[in-house]
């Protein structure tokens, strides 16, 4: 079984500075880390290696400095790794991403594709499932367990609201993974010596022009437009009631928008 891990390297930090301009972010000067749910995904795929002799291939999209991303996911002990970069891919949106990552998917072959649920820069948990749709794949997301890998299938549990859903899944496909799938293991000293003795594959635009829509790519081509951007503005820590019945919960509350003549 081939899986492949779609992974994204994200700013390692809270304090968001956005690009007037642009309404992206500004990464200058920010270290970057893998996105949570994407090392999750990693882990899952690992554990998979593990019990079936299964390869992992890791796979990212950005400017060449991810590539330190791609050398972690190595050295925690994935088999290759491949660098989706172009100045044409600069700026694209989730559905120009998503895009552009299906016609690498395309050209490396997989199994098995796992994504994590949602980035935490941009936090829309759509490449992964855009992803599966543009390749015509079955896919599962929310992923919490996988309880059983076939040749042929997985079983896997997906969290749902208040409760969950154990679904087979045929292969190939797609899964989402999130935090309560796995807990990622460390790098090895090993693992990081080898990892630089690894060579990072380049996946170009003129390796993927011909499998690309070519006016849906980039920041022109995305089709979502960032109207305004700002950071988000700190609340007040609020009033806590406790030990109250719900009779005096509700007069406080009352007593207080009376007072703000909100009522």
């Amino acid at each position: 079984m081939k899986i492949v891990v779609c992974i994204k390297q994200v700013p390692d930090t809270v304090e968001v500075k956005i690009d007037p301009k642009t309404g992206t972010l500004i990464r200058d000067g920010v270290p970057s880390i893998i996105n949570h749910d994407d090392k999750t995904g990693i882990e899952a795929a690992l554990r998979i290696k593990e019990q079936t002799g299964a390869t992992v291939t890791v796979v990212s999209m950005g400017p060449p400095q991810a590539d330190v991303a791609l050398r972690e996911a190595l050295a925690m002990g994935c088999d290759e790794a491949y660098l989706v970069s172009g100045r044409e891919f600069g700026g694209s949106d989730t559905y120009a991403t998503s895009g552009i990552l299906a016609a690498a998917l395309r050209k490396i072959g997989y199994d098995l594709i796992i994504t994590g649920r949602q980035a935490i820069d941009g936090d829309t948990a759509q490449v992964g499932p855009q992803i599966g749709e543009k390749l015509g794949l079955p896919q599962v997301s929310y992923v919490e367990e996988i309880q059983e890998v076939a040749e042929d299938h997985l079983i896997v549990k997906r969290q749902f609201e208040d409760g969950y859903h154990i679904i087979k899944i045929k292969t190939p496909c797609l899964l989402t993974a999130i935090a309560e799938l796995a807990t990622p293991r460390y790098m090895s000293v090993r693992g990081i010596v080898e990892a630089y003795e690894k060579e990072i594959k380049i996946i170009g635009f003129e390796d993927l022009k011909d499998d690309l829509e070519l006016d849906m790519i980039g920041l022109k081509g995305s089709p979502t437009n960032v109207y305004k951007s700002f950071t988000k503005e700190v609340k007040g820590a609020g009033t806590i009631l406790k030990d109250v019945s719900a009779e005096q919960a509700v007069a406080a509350i009352i007593e207080k928008l009376d007072a703000k003549h909100i009522i």
